[in-house]
């Protein structure tokens, strides 16, 4: 019979330090007095965070590590807790919602009681605490803010849902170590979302990658690129625990029409953006075409109707090498009326259209109904949000193109970022009052709902590592 195939044991990306010895084997033992066994990759893990220098100190005085969703990246942290506390050890779990942090301590409690290990522990919400008699060791479970640790000192501090930490929340933790003799600093978490408020996870993922940090390690299973959801080769590559307790069937359920977050949350894809910086003249004119690109597909038409009074037309078609074509029609004063933009509608074989904003979304909704046109697609905030993340990562990846047209490359040269929302979503807003802003935000809405209804068909990518 054949062996099952299981999910790949060894990160796809990992930066580990060289160390003389791990205590990673005592933890899996007394792991697995719980009647539990470690996985391969798990025990992988604990080895490296647990690696020793000759001094008897901790390799990784940090550690992080990204791991798709529901493949028991927690049972890691929850090893090296378990040691922790039979340790003497004094420990913080914090994580971005009360839950996540109810369920850590419920989890090391089962553990511990599966282990028959005596402890006193403490349930009240928000509050809760385990503690061995017998060693001192003690772990408190709380959800992270702006004041949370302060005053307190602990040996180790865990950072779970890392990619929702955010500076303001680093500012007030990463001090509660300093005191330790030997302090370590865990991170667990996945890539983040368009959605997610987090940035120190990314960040410090990037000055990793780089060679920028000192005394820190790194692991993550992931893909390079964004792959189709139904490539099964995909699924093992980024996780791990495919083909034991999470099987394919249950990955294929999972698969909708958001293709980019089963990309982040399934298959561990990190977009390519950088949160705090807008859009230079150099970034733009490497996607400038000389000749017009072969065209492949319908067009897609992005308006927005701006808050200063204008309405701006962009399309975006993709292309027969997999980019997408963006280009700017008119932008004009919605005053102005709809009857133009009704008519351009009439003239092209457009697929779909996205109108956004509430000055004129309705009006040209009816224009557009009683010209017996196709029904547009009114975005909802968070696909406005998705739309300016997506114009980011096509930009980063050189997927968009487009011919150097003058009013586009001044409003999308011209821009910075605003927030939207309170869940770190963002759009843009022009620095330079002389160029529209709407050119900017069609075109995005554009290549947003190609880059939707629109499928890649380049050759497989090769990953290596």
């Amino acid at each position: 019979m054949a062996e099952p195939r299981l999910g790949r044991q060894t990160p796809t990306t990992s930066v580990v330090l060289p160390y003389d010895e791990t205590l990673g084997e005592e933890a899996i033992q007394l792991y697995e007095k719980t009647g539990r066994k470690a996985q391969e990759w798990q025990k992988l893990m604990i080895f490296d965070i647990m690696g020793l220098t000759s001094e008897k100190l901790w390799t990784h005085s940090r550690f992080g590590y990204a791991v798709p969703r529901q493949n028991g990246k927690n049972e890691i942290i929850s090893i090296r807790e378990m040691w922790g506390i039979m340790h003497g050890e004094r420990i913080l779990h914090t994580a971005h919602r009360t839950a996540t942090s109810r369920a850590a301590w419920e989890r090391l409690k089962r553990l511990l009681d599966d282990a028959e290990i005596d402890h006193k522990d403490s349930g009240a919400l928000g509050q809760e605490r385990i503690r061995i008699k017998s060693t001192g060791g003690v772990i408190d479970f709380r959800t992270r803010s702006k004041s949370g640790g302060l005053g307190e000192s602990f040996d180790l501090l865990v950072i779970d849902e890392a990619q929702e930490y955010t500076t303001v929340q680093e500012s007030a933790l990463k001090y509660v170590i300093a005191a330790a003799s030997n302090p370590q600093n865990l991170f667990c978490g996945t890539p983040p979302t368009t959605e997610s408020t987090g940035t120190v996870f990314m960040h410090m993922r990037d000055e990793i990658l780089q060679g920028g940090l000192d005394d820190t390690g790194w692991a993550e299973w992931s893909v390079d690129e964004r792959k189709d959801p139904h490539d099964v080769d995909a699924w093992y590559e980024a996780n791990p625990s495919l083909g034991t307790f999470l099987t394919e069937r249950t990955i294929r359920r999972e698969i909708g029409a958001d293709v980019l977050d089963f990309n982040i949350q399934r298959l561990g894809y990190w977009i390519r953006y950088n949160l705090k910086s807008a859009v230079s003249q150099a970034e733009w004119d490497e996607l400038r075409c000389r000749t017009l690109p072969e065209l492949r597909s319908q067009i897609f038409v992005g308006i927005k109707y701006s808050k200063t009074g204008t309405v701006a037309v962009s399309i975006a078609i993709r292309t027969k090498d997999d980019r997408i074509f963006v280009e700017g029609i008119d932008c004009r004063p919605a005053r102005a009326g709809t009857d133009w933009i009704v008519s351009f509608l009439r003239s092209v074989d457009y697929k779909t259209c996205v109108i956004d904003g509430q000055a004129g979304q309705d009006l040209l909704k009816e224009a557009m109904k009683d010209a017996h046109l196709h029904s547009p697609t009114l975005p909802k905030v968070a696909e406005v949000v998705q739309a300016s993340a997506s114009f980011e990562e096509r930009l980063a990846s050189k997927e968009l193109c487009h011919m150097g047209q003058p009013s586009m490359v001044n409003s999308v040269t011209n821009c910075e970022k605003r927030l939207i929302g309170s869940r770190g979503g963002f759009g843009y807003r022009s620095i330079n009052e002389s160029y529209d802003i709407a050119t900017m935000d069609s075109m995005i809405l554009a290549q947003w709902i190609c880059g939707k209804k629109t499928k890649k068909t380049g050759k497989r990518q090769r990953v290596s590592y």
